[in-house]
């Protein structure tokens, strides 16, 4: 949770954000009530807020059904009594108010007004912020207009999320941003629902909040072009898309069960438990300790900033699997971060690493790779984009999200060499190689490959 300037004296904006999923939710609070919007899964930060302030939740608003995180406002909404407010484009299924282009609500001494700003989905929604005096004091902006970035308009190309194409949704984004948010006073705060490293866009800048001046003035998307351009530039280079997103939407239009509820739903399994064949098994471990020994099988899915994100983008949202760590502390995190994203309903069982593993030893000889690399079948896993510029000659470019599927694509004839930026992504991709051609000697370059990148003048 971090705090942000309140824009009137008698309202004060609070920013909660989740870095690892670099989302932002927002409390408004004026004369001891509170709106939120866009909450996170676990609803406790908000409850503090209130608490600590002694005020009451009386609206939830969500910009739009979320694909890459789980909301709790269904939670919150049951444990308050306070409605969701949400567009009519959603098609929500549980209890709500709509919440479209002049609608609004009264918080304190403040309103709250609904502006549908269709684009990066076909039901957002930005959120204005007028004061007693009804001037515009700033704007939630969903993932309509991030700061230095709007957000992706493909994401809901999938018959399953509306079959919407990506064409459609950035001309509709064009729309948005030039009609609705470019005409707002240049002096209005500007409060996104992600930031860097977020993969709703593909160049958000690490400020958290803007104004609609400094984003004229600087976002790339902002700036004069027709609308045939702006598709384009829009469409060029977005990031990959994980298995998660799809299923995240239509987890929201329904509403998630309680967070602490489903994470106690999760089977604790001792480490001596058997397990049943043939169901993923993800061992969050540092990698260091994975290569020198682990369960046959085992995918090495690193604890760390971006867990969830990959966890989301390697294992589908169908598929079970069970979770394992080096202590109940580091278990219990994993198993909150999977239900960040929905993922807690898949766990099988969440146990802690066996004592005795299997020794193993996936570390190459790096100079040996350096002298002769043709020795190896070199698979690069970084993302297309990134492996325009390739750090071997001949290097099959793989990218980590689509691995599973194509390991039948690796030549099995020489050693693997699996390496990736910076060599988190290699662990994963190692072990998944690894799990798929059991017979063939697979090492991970790891931290090793930066020293193979071009040295700048």
């Amino acid at each position: 949770m971090s705090p942000l300037p309140s824009s009137t004296g008698s309202v004060q904006i609070q920013q909660f954000y989740d870095k690892g999923l670099a989302h932002a939710s927002y409390a408004i609070r004026s004369e001891g009530q509170i709106a939120l919007i866009d909450p996170a899964r676990d609803p406790q930060p908000y409850y503090d807020f209130a608490d600590e302030h002694e005020a009451r939740i009386v609206a939830i608003i969500e910009t739009h059904p979320h694909a890459d995180f789980v909301s709790s406002h269904l939670e919150i909404a049951e444990e308050t009594g306070a409605p969701i407010y949400v567009s009519q484009l959603a098609q929500v299924s549980y209890s709500h108010q709509g919440f479209d282009d002049g609608q609004r609500i009264a918080v304190g001494s403040v309103e709250l007004h609904a502006l549908n700003t269709p684009g990066h989905s076909p039901d957002s929604i930005s959120v204005l912020l007028m004061d007693e005096l009804a001037q515009t004091r700033a704007v939630f902006t969903g993932d309509t207009l991030f700061v230095g970035d709007v957000g992706r308009p493909d994401l809901r190309e999938s018959d399953a999320v509306g079959g919407h194409s990506r064409e459609s949704l950035a001309a509709q984004l064009y729309q948005s941003t030039r009609q609705k948010l470019m005409t707002l006073p240049a002096s209005t705060r500007v409060y996104p629902a992600h930031g860097p490293g977020s993969l709703c866009g593909k160049t958000t800048s690490p400020d958290l909040d803007s104004t609609i001046g400094r984003e004229i003035k600087t976002n790339y998307a902002l700036q004069t072009m027709s609308q045939e351009d702006f598709v384009k530039v829009l469409l060029e280079d977005q990031p990959f898309m994980p298995k998660y997103f799809g299923h995240n939407v239509l987890l929201n239009k329904q509403g998630a069960a309680p967070f602490e509820d489903s994470i106690r739903t999760v089977p604790r399994l001792r480490s001596d438990d058997e397990m049943e064949p043939n169901v993923l098994l993800i061992d969050t471990r540092p990698a260091e300790e994975f290569r020198t020994g682990h369960l046959p099988g085992a995918l090495n899915l690193m604890d760390g900033g971006k867990f969830e994100t990959w966890l989301g983008s390697i294992v589908g949202p169908d598929e079970p699997f069970y979770l394992l760590a080096d202590s109940q502390i580091a278990l219990d995190t994993i198993i909150r971060k999977a239900a960040k994203i929905g993922y807690e309903t898949n766990i099988k069982g969440a146990l802690l690493t066996p004592r005795e593993l299997p020794v193993s030893n996936s570390t190459p000889d790096v100079e040996r790779v350096r002298q002769h690399p043709e020795e190896f079948t070199i698979v690069d896993i970084r993302n297309r984009s990134e492996a325009k510029e390739p750090l071997f000659a001949g290097a099959l470019n793989i990218p980590l999200p689509e691995l599973r599927e194509r390991t039948a694509e690796i030549p099995t004839g020489k050693p693997v060499l699996v390496h990736c930026a910076g060599g988190y992504r290699s662990a994963a991709g190692a072990s998944i190689v690894q799990a798929a051609l059991p017979g063939v000697a697979v090492y991970d370059l790891s931290e090793a490959v930066t020293s193979f990148r071009p040295q700048s003048a």
